[in-house]
């Protein structure tokens, strides 16, 4: 493919690397000058971002990778062992390749795995995920709802919540960024 004609999510062979585009967006020259394509690539191996810009025909090589359902079912040291429902294969993927995403990953959850010839590339985790509220301070009813305070969440972080909040209570947490979204409604019942 033409670097011109690269997206948002495509994956690329690049320098012996495989990287996930985060952004690319094309510069248009002035006078004399060729236009470029600015491009934020996410090093799947790394989990470390860099920029880089191309000429808009410069060649670079896209990869195919299967996407499927895979379910976490434990960690050992720096590996987790996810499981393919399907044939119960079992795959270790480095704790360096989760990245964040270690804190978010629980027994049971389903995640998508993208590989490339049967090689684990890229876990890709909900937008969100519901923990307990392990510990935090007592709960206070407030006017003001911008009012926050810490909670320890049950797999270990901790993050800003409302006051209203107390510990046993199911929140949802936004896997991107680490930061509370809204009380969880309780499975089976109401929050």
């Amino acid at each position: 493919m033409n670097a011109a004609e690269l997206r948002t999510g495509t994956v690329l062979r690049f320098e012996g690397e495989f990287y996930r585009v985060i952004d690319a967006s094309f510069h248009a020259g002035g006078g004399q000058l060729g236009g470029v394509v600015h491009a934020k690539l996410l090093n799947l191996r790394t989990r470390g971002a860099i920029e880089r810009r191309f000429r808009p025909d410069e060649r670079l090589e896209p990869v195919d990778v299967d996407r499927a359902r895979w379910q976490f079912i434990y960690a050992d040291g720096d590996d987790y062992y996810f499981m393919n429902p399907e044939n119960f294969e079992q795959v270790p993927i480095p704790g360096a390749m989760l990245g964040a995403a270690c804190a978010f990953v629980h027994a049971g959850m389903e995640v998508a795995v993208e590989s490339f010839e049967g090689r684990p590339l890229y876990v890709v985790l909900p937008d969100a995920v519901e923990l307990r509220v392990a510990e935090t301070a007592e709960p206070m009813h407030q006017r003001d709802t911008s009012a926050m305070k810490t909670a320890k969440l049950d797999n270990g972080m901790e993050v800003l919540v409302p006051l209203f909040i107390k510990t046993g209570d199911l929140v949802r947490v936004d896997t991107a960024t680490g930061k509370y979204l809204e009380r969880a409604k309780a499975k089976g019942g109401s929050a």
